[in-house]
């Protein structure tokens, strides 16, 4: 009796495919001319649509399926419009209100009907008729999405909506294969399909109620799997046919699938084929796509299982009576060499180590596997399917490409079994097995023979490098690094080693039992010694676990007392008390942050106190000092503004401990005694020699940024200096890249992270790999675990806290930051859209160096312009007030703050800029002062204590001179009144009132002039877009790469409305 079949509509324009619609997967067929000459193309749909039941309807042409939305209870739902119908070509107004309502999803619909089975009032299941809303695939999907999280969706468009997302997500990963249809017609298709993703297609069929697969198919093949019968109480006689949930998922993924590449300018920029939105006729294309859905998803994939049974495992000549008598115990009695393919007329004398029996996996279901020979026979029809004997042998054909072993097979009726010869299964062990798994051919080995036998490079600490306290660095003897092979985690012992080595065999014997031999392994086990290396080579090894050994990456295993010291570091220290002689109680973490210098130093290792600015990086220090009791004087290098500060926290918290500075003329290191050494950056780098001479206990480098440089003379001055113990202070391990890291632990720890060169290329590129993987969202596993080495090395030298973190941010009072824009004057205005102007025109017509030079130009004009224009037009004795909007807030500011006696602090990176203001607050008679990096140490000082004794309220400072060491607790507000490129040298400044020490609550301000560059590189800041990733990068010199329009952009004007 004839079939039911389902009508969907479709544009009776269109001509047919060549070769009709042979193949396709349901009964897709055109419907009656009532039918078509009423469908209506919309370019919208009606709101609440997914409220009805979504149903897939395959086509010959993946991408020209579509989806019917049709009402199992009710009707469908209205047309924007009032009368119902949907708006045609000039019908925009019907569409406009949609979308303005907020539910709207644009794209092709037209009205007709579909044939659904359905179980009638009268209780039978029967076939009719509904109206239907059908859509193209790629516009319904869409749509469908949305519905996945619609509460008030039908569940069967619900999950239609998850396998659409399903979709979305294989196209996001990329996985789509060119195929053709039946008709040799260009189609993609969702794959390959990994076992999650087969699971959650099958989980989303199961999921399916009977509304969302109801349309009957067409003419299906029995036995195919790809229908369901309906049967039960008042099911139709004729036996209507469902699709199969599965194979109609799967339809529907690989017409998306099909449908998003073809986008209108992928045919013109790619060619027709696989691009154009039209059928391509490409019958000569069927061996390609085969050839490139090889091993993914299409058809099936091969193996090779190794049957050993005819191998003589036993060589008599060495085994003894022990291997004779368990070959004797095997069933079948003692295993003996098999010849060559007997009875074939091969070399009787030539020894066969085997077979590799042929197994044949369906691609489509991972699950099945079949050995070649039953296939063949006929036993896996019904589960493989028609072509699986021709996929296979295209499969080992494509193999014997690789193996040339595997040709053999190809001549034979039935390609089931290769006898191996010992040579080949050796080459199976290696070469053979990577080249093969990589054509998609896995080899199994037997699980009896397969043992884990693995090598791992072990580093063995010289004898007295000790464990007892003594610094593990002064033992001058090198270690030794060598091979050490383990069976199941144990290691062999020498002896062992040796009977591997000399192994000429596949298989040998370990331990009273047989276990399969890598030959690379065997090649480790003969040139076992793998050299010496320096102590600090070996424990960079033993932190990440991993050695670089001839360019690759391989476990590393530290023993004896290089392994106690790793263990040491990674345990991390154990609790100091305070020093009795400290005339003050440190904090929980500075306690903390004393006993992990007090581990890496009594361990003659370095290390870098990377602390927030103001946490007390200082008292720690001194109270190592004083807990270390070392006979030799320690020796702190800092900036000359931070001379006086070292010397006031020392004579206040040791006040026993003597300090002589080093600095200035006549200066002398006769008197240094055992106390602290204080000198500055400058004096260190011309007296390095005479530093170099004399014996430290340790040295330490505040505000260590000053040496990231390492090719910087005060860097390479500052390396001469020896001492048992070195320690780094600073704020701000890594502002710009991963170098200056390296510059920091090279000098704590020499040779810790390996020659620069080397560090670039190993961490740096990985790092910036990682960071552009998880930008877009990439799963990028090798280079994290390579990140993940290179912060198991660097994590036990360096000591990072924050304020922000738990145990510390209760005892720091609250902080309020705010931007403040102001508007240019008019001056201002003109100033900086004349400037733009006439340097934009010069900047389009220059190129290279010239050109960045215009463009940092412009910038550092336009800073200025906003800050005032007396400074842009460099006016030292002009009129000030009324021209800048940024000092008419300023004062304002300043006016509410000294109302209520409190203290401000007011940056700016122009030493200019800072000047005017100085001169301007003195015309309002307002106490302040200004430190730049021209006033001697000595009036840094006075400054300080003028400041916080309340005697000066304003305290006016260049950001570079001032931004880094000072204590200037008594400033409750601090403004910023340029900003500058790196967030972090603001932050720094911001930490000279916001540090431990502060009682009363902090306000930062930043001024920022409206609708300028200022206002833009904030906003960027804020939203943390790509090119404010490269401004905090590498500051203003990364804005010189921008092209002309962005430039523009960047820096024009904005008038504010």
């Amino acid at each position: 009796m004839e079939r039911i079949t389902h009508t969907a509509v479709r544009p009776s324009s269109r001509a047919p495919l060549p070769g009709g619609t042979a193949g396709a997967p349901s009964g897709a067929v055109s419907g009656p001319p009532s039918v078509l000459s009423s469908g209506v193309l919309s370019s919208s749909v009606p709101p609440g649509l997914t409220r009805c039941a979504a149903v897939f309807l395959p086509a010959g042409l993946p991408r020209e399926g579509r989806v019917a939305f049709w009402a199992p209870e009710g009707d469908l739902p209205a047309w924007p419009d009032e009368d119902g119908t949907p708006p045609g070509p000039a019908g925009g107004t019907g569409a406009a209100r949609g979308r303005a309502r907020g539910d709207e999803i644009t794209g092709r619909a037209e009205r007709g009907e579909i044939t659904v089975v359905r179980r009638g009032e009268d209780g039978r299941i029967d076939a009719r008729p509904v109206p239907a809303l059908v859509m193209p695939v790629a516009d319904a999907v869409p749509l469908l999405a949305r519905a996945r999280r619609d509460r008030s969706a039908h569940p069967a468009s619900a999950c239609w909506g998850a396998a659409a997302l399903h979709a979305l997500q294989l196209a996001a990963r990329g996985r789509l294969l060119p195929g053709l249809t039946a008709s040799d017609h260009d189609a993609w298709r969702a794959g390959p399909l990994d076992a999650d993703d087969i699971a959650q297609l099958r989980a989303i069929a199961a999921a399916m109620p009977p509304e969302a697969y109801a349309v009957p198919v067409a003419d299906p093949e029995p036995g195919t799997g790809q229908e369901e019968r309906v049967t039960g109480p008042g099911a139709d006689p004729r036996g209507l046919s469902l699709p199969d949930p599965e194979a109609l998922v799967r339809a529907f993924l690989d017409a998306v699938a099909d449908a998003l590449p073809r986008t209108p300018a992928a045919a013109f920029a790619a060619g027709k084929p696989f691009a154009a939105r039209a059928a391509q006729h490409l019958p000569g294309a069927r061996t390609w796509a085969a050839e490139a859905a090889a091993g993914m998803d299409a058809g099936v994939r091969v193996s090779l299982r190794l049957d050993l049974s005819a191998y003589d495992l036993f060589d008599t000549t060495g085994a003894g009576e022990e291997a004779a008598d368990t070959a004797a115990s095997r069933p079948g009695g003692p295993l003996t060499p098999r010849r060559a393919d007997a009875g074939t007329g091969a070399d009787p004398i030539t020894r066969r180590a085997g077979a590799a029996l042929v197994q044949v996996h369906s691609l489509a279901d991972p699950t099945l596997v079949l050995d070649a020979g039953r296939l063949w026979a006929g036993d896996g029809d019904a589960s493989f399917g028609p072509r699986a004997r021709v996929d296979a042998m295209l499969a080992l054909r494509r193999a014997a490409r690789v193996w040339t072993p595997l040709g053999r097979l190809l001549e034979r009726d039935v390609p089931d079994a290769l006898s191996l010869s010992e040579d080949e299964l050796y080459d199976l062990l290696g070469p053979a097995a990577a080249r093969l798994a990589a054509a998609g051919v896995a080899v199994h080995w037997p699980r009896e023979l397969v043992r884990s036998l693995t090598a791992s490079a072990v580093v063995r600490a010289a004898p007295g490098s000790a464990t007892d306290g003594t610094p593990f660095f002064d033992s001058a003897e090198l270690l030794k690094f060598n091979w050490q092979v383990a069976l199941d985690g144990d290691a062999l012992t020498e002896r062992e080693m040796d009977a591997l080595a000399e192994s000429t065999r596949p298989i040998v014997r370990l331990r009273d039992q047989w276990v399969v031999v890598d030959p690379a392994l065997v090649r480790k086990a003969r040139k076992r010694e793998l050299g010496l290396l320096e102590p600090v080579d070996a424990l960079a090894i033993a932190l990440t676990g991993t050695a670089e050994v001839d360019g690759e990456t391989v476990a590393a295993v530290p023993t004896g007392a290089l392994a106690v010291l790793r263990d040491r570091l990674v345990a991390g220290p154990k609790a100091v008390p305070q020093p009795p002689a400290l005339t003050a109680t440190l904090r929980d973490y500075q306690l903390r942050g004393l006993a992990w210098l007090d581990l890496m130093t009594s361990l003659g290792l370095g290390g870098c106190l990377a602390d927030d600015m103001g946490l007390g990086k200082t008292i720690t220090v001194i109270a190592l000092h004083l807990h270390r009791a070392h006979p030799a004087p320690t020796l702190v290098v800092c900036p000359a503004s931070l001379l006086g500060n070292w010397q006031r926290e020392i004579t206040r918290f040791a006040p026993g401990v003597a300090v002589h500075r080093f600095h200035g003329a006549g200066r002398s290191l006769d008197e240094a005694g055992d106390g602290f050494v204080l000198t500055t950056y400058g004096t260190m780098r011309s007296s390095a020699a005479e530093l170099a001479a004399h014996d430290w206990g340790m040295v330490v480098a505040d505000e260590a940024q000053h040496v990231k440089n390492p090719f910087s003379s005060t860097a390479k001055a500052l390396r001469t200096i020896p001492s048992p113990a070195r320690i780094a202070l600073t704020g701000t391990p890594v502002e710009n890249n991963l170098s200056e890291l390296w510059a920091l632990l090279d000098w704590t720890t020499p040779g810790l992270l390996g020659p620069l060169k080397a560090f670039r290329s190993r961490h740096a590129r990985i790092v910036e790999n990682v960071e552009n993987a998880r930008a877009a969202d990439v799963k990028d596993a090798d280079n994290e675990q390579a990140v993940e080495r290179l912060a198991r090395l660097v994590r036990p030298f360096l000591l990072r806290r924050k304020k922000s973190d738990p145990g510390i941010v209760p005892e720091l009072p609250p902080k309020t930051e705010s931007d403040h824009p102001v508007a240019l004057t008019r001056e201002q205005a003109s100033l900086y859209e004349a400037v733009v102007r006439e340097t934009m025109a010069a900047i389009e017509a220059a190129e290279g160096i010239a050109r960045r030079g215009l463009v940092m130009k412009l910038l550092t004009a336009l800073k200025q312009i906003c800050n005032h224009p007396a400074q842009y037009l460099k006016e030292d004795t002009a009129r000030l007030t009324g021209r800048s909007g940024k000092l008419a807030l300023l004062d304002e500011l300043l006016d509410t703050i000294l109302a209520e006696d409190g203290s401000v602090l007011v940056f700016t990176q122009y030493v200019s800029m800072a000047r005017l203001l100085s001169a301007h607050l003195a015309s309002r008679a307002i106490p302040s002062q200004l430190l730049n990096g021209g006033t001697p140490v000595a009036e840094r000082e006075r400054m300080v204590d003028r400041f916080q004794s309340g005697e000066t309220p304003v305290f006016v400072l260049s950001l570079k001179a001032a931004g880094t060491g000072l204590n200037l607790t008594r400033a409750g507000h601090v403004v910023h009144f340029d900003r500058w490129w790196n967030p972090a040298v603001e932050e720094q400044a911001t930490d000279r009132a916001y540090r431990i020490g502060q009682t009363q609550h902090v306000q930062v301000h930043r001024l920022i002039a409206e609708g300028t560059v200022e206002d833009r590189i904030a906003e960027m800041l804020q939203a943390k877009r790509a090119l404010a990733d490269a401004v905090l990068g590498s500051g203003e010199a990364a804005l010189t790469e921008l092209t002309d329009r962005e430039l523009a952009d960047l820096v024009s004007l904005r008038r504010q409305t």
